[in-house]
């Protein structure tokens, strides 16, 4: 059986090299996925303002509920949390403390650019210490670290004057001091501090007992210090499994494709096999023995290559802010030993199912091949039919799914889900469909006659090249265009929302936004801040907008917007709630509040599911600074006057918000898997070309042309194409039907020219991959 075994894979290397290199891709996918998910769970972020501190003593950065039998779950908060201000001096008090210090965190610009700003008597913390100058000792005065020496302070909407330079910075953020008065002043929040730094390290919880807050020490302190970092960790976790996920299934999809187009073409093999007595089981041992060679070897290569489209993919999230800097890889064997055996499962299951019917076939069979090619085995039709009714299912759920964190991994899946129904199914559909579209080409010069005769002929052959190219289409419509369906819905909102004639922002201070109201013309400035807040631990979008908003319309249906006050909210209709509920939430920092509702609107998707006063969402954000909306008849010379103090622009109308570094992150994560969706259907149309070449020596030595050849397989490449694109346009359109319905209440809003240059892509790629392994065999001797 060894021998049979080697000698297969080295008499047929064109069909083994088509399953190697779809095992290699989805090896080094799941290992690329594999190494993002290890980096979320085991990632760390180095200290650097506080690499000095031996114990930093924070707020808790979780929010916490007790969910069915019994369970404590943690989700992250949006901002950072912020603990009482005499706290360090209970842990001061304690035995062995030597020194407790306190600082405040808050946003100030540095140069043009975004920096966080601290008191000079939490300097020591790193510590930090003048190069020259000397320590800010007024409210106009700062301290900048030694990679900002001569650039101009911004906070609060003034400049300051720097007094001194540091001699050292921080690698990943602008590190400006001021007096410690005026550092309270600017951070905005009367009692409490961001942290407190604690010498030597030594156990302080007894001083924490009774509060929300924790120390840390060693690698923990970094993600004290990057609250944003730690967030995301768990951003990689989710996108890591994702890949994951996506690829092995893609992978099962592609991979037995493959392989029963491999064993399509072995039928006669196969059956002289059995008819020299071997038996059913020793065809499917060998078979699946081949697998696992092919797939051990494969697999190892695979995943060994997996951190390096991880990097990839680090290296461009870190470009879009979706990941910082300074949260590196954690590399590992889990990722790849995961990778190489998932992947093997993947391959030899593929295998041995595929070979269970070509094993049963009478050694007769032989010379039948057409009888065999054409019938689809009763198992296959019911896993078939119990997947398509399985993706009803899904995309019913889909259609009620309302939140993009609920609905953008069924979306996927969902398409996938109908793609491997099309594809158990594919023979009979694919023998159906193609008896119609050959009708014109019967008739036709030779060229056509000969592709109508050979679609009729080979439909499980064709039945498996149509798959991998509709999963192609189908995949790389529902993920573009389910990003699309979204920002044009909150586009159209946004527009429709917002009646205010001018903006400005982002990191807009109040001291503007002040000047701007006393801009004669001005009739109403509305200043708007945005984050996310905890129901129980589902995370919501949010917005704070000062009293009035007469320059927002979020489409009220119930209630008055102009009652909002520190103490209420108005809900978006898709949270279930009433005018007069109460709600209970976890602002941003983790502050949990009661207020009262009192407006229902529609237009979540532009201004979030819940609408503060602005007032109480900015006290409980990092960073206050948000945008402006400007309603009047004041000239725009005038409010760009009042704006250049500040360094600000004046915009005009709603102005286009770009998608956010996750929306962006996560479309780079599916790109890898749409490319290997391409490759694969490569791979396959290159394969079942290639195996061709004895036919094509027939109807050469038939009188057949090179060019009648191309002729009849560009003509089969075309009908094949317009096939799977079908298919996939209707997986997708079925798809983002459902995703649109649950998430904006509308159509699926898709892009008529992206997909028409899909297509045509698509129908491109098939028969470069049909007609260049064609030219090669060509080429041959026709005997």
């Amino acid at each position: 059986m060894l021998f049979l075994v080697v000698a297969s894979l080295r008499e047929r290397k064109a069909a083994f090299a088509g399953a190697f290199l779809a095992l290699f891709c989805a090896a080094a996918l799941v290992s690329a996925g594999g190494t993002l998910l290890q980096t979320g769970l085991r990632g760390s972020i180095a200290p650097e303002r506080y690499a000095g501190t031996p114990v930093v003593v924070s707020g808790d950065q979780n929010v916490h509920a007790t969910k069915k039998k019994g369970k404590r779950k943690a989700k992250p908060i949006a901002e950072r949390a912020w603990i009482p201000a005499d706290l360090a001096g209970r842990i001061r008090a304690l035995p062995g403390v030597a020194k407790a210090v306190p600082e405040v965190t808050f946003p100030v610009t540095v140069g043009g650019a975004p920096g966080w700003g601290h008191g000079w008597g939490s300097a020591e913390l790193t510590p930090f210490t003048l190069a020259s100058g000397r320590p800010p000792r007024g409210g106009h005065e700062a301290v900048v670290d030694a990679a900002h020496a001569g650039a101009e302070v911004r906070a609060g909407g003034r400049t300051y004057e720097v007094v001194g330079v540091t001699t050292r910075n921080a690698r990943h953020q602008a590190t400006v001091f001021f007096a410690d008065e005026e550092a309270h002043r600017l951070a905005g929040r009367p009692g409490l501090v961001s942290a407190i730094g604690v010498w030597p390290r030594i156990d302080v919880s007894a001083a924490l007992a009774g509060t929300t807050a924790l120390a840390s020490a060693g690698d923990a302190r970094g993600r004290v210090e990057f609250p944003a970092a730690e967030r995301s960790r768990v951003k990689l976790i989710s996108l890591g499994g994702a890949i994951c996920g996506t690829s092995l299934l893609v992978a099962v999809l592609v991979v037995s494709g493959t392989i029963a187009l491999s064993l399509q073409q072995r039928q006669r093999e196969l059956a002289l096999l059995r008819a020299v007595a071997a038996t059913p089981r020793q065809l499917r041992r060998m078979i699946g023995r081949e697998a696992l060679a092919v797939g051990v070897c494969a697999a190892s290569l695979g995943a060994a290559a997996g951190p390096l489209p991880a990097a990839w993919m680090r290296t461009r999230f870190v470009a879009l802010g979706a990941v910082p800097e300074n949260l590196h890889l954690v590399s590992g064997p889990f990722p790849v030993l995961a990778a190489i055996g998932a992947t093997v499962v993947a391959g030899w299951a593929s295998a041995r199912l595929s070979a269970r019917r070509i094993a049963r076939i009478r050694p007769v069979e032989a010379l039948g091949e057409a009888g065999l090619a054409q019938r689809t085995g009763p198992g296959r039709v019911v896993v078939g039919v119990l997947v398509l009714a399985g993706s009803v299912v899904l995309t019913i759920v889909l259609s009620g799914l309302s939140t993009e964190a609920a609905a953008s991994p069924v979306v996927v899946l969902t398409a996938l889900l109908w793609t491997i129904a099309v594809a158990l199914l594919g023979p009979p559909l694919t023998r159906a469909a193609l008896a119609v579209l050959t009708l014109p080409l019967r008739a036709s010069r030779a060229g056509g006659f000969l592709a109508a005769a050979n679609l009729r002929f080979a439909s499980a052959r064709m039945a498996s090249v149509v798959t991998p190219l509709c999963l192609l289409v189908a995949l790389t419509s529902t993920i573009l265009f389910s990003r699309t369906t979204m920002e044009r819905a909150t586009t159209a909102e946004r527009d429709a929302g917002t009646v205010a004639a001018h903006t400005v922002g982002p990191r807009v201070p109040a001291e503007a936004a002040r000047a701007l109201r006393e801009v004669p013309g001005v009739t109403e400035v509305t200043e708007v801040v945005r984050t996310t807040v905890r129901i129980g631990l589902d995370k919501r979008s949010a917005q704070g907008v000062t009293a009035g908003a007469g320059t927002l319309d979020l489409g009220v249906t119930a209630g008055d917007l102009g009652a909002l006050s520190p103490g209420t909210v108005a809900v978006g209709e898709g949270l279930g709630r009433r005018v007069g509920d109460t709600l209970s939430l976890t602002l941003g920092d983790g502050t949990p509040v009661r207020v009262k509702v009192v407006a229902v609107y529609a237009r979540t998707l532009a201004f979030g599911d819940l609408t503060f006063d602005h007032a109480l969402l900015a006290a409980h954000v990092d960073d206050p600074r948000g945008t402006v909306l400007i309603a009047g008849t004041a000239s725009p010379a005038a409010l760009t006057a009042a704006l250049r103090p500040y360094g600000l622009r004046l915009g005009s109308g709603p102005g286009e918000r770009a998608a956010g570094p996750d929306a962006e992150a996560g479309l780079v994560a599916m790109g890898l898997v749409i490319g290997f969706a391409l490759i694969a259907a490569v791979n396959t149309l290159a394969m079942a070309t290639s195996e061709r070449s004895r036919e094509f020596a027939l109807l050469r030595l038939a009188g057949a042309t090179r060019r009648q050849i191309l002729g009849m397989l560009t003509l089969e490449t075309a009908l094949v194409a317009l096939l799977a694109t079908a298919a996939g346009t209707a997986i997708a359109l079925v798809t983002l039907t459902a995703y649109a319905h649950g998430m904006t209440g509308g159509p699926p809003r898709p892009s008529t020219g992206v997909h028409l240059g899909l297509v045509a892509a698509t129908a491109a790629v098939a028969v470069a991959a049909t007609l260049l392994p064609a030219r090669l065999a060509l080429r041959r001797p026709a005997l």
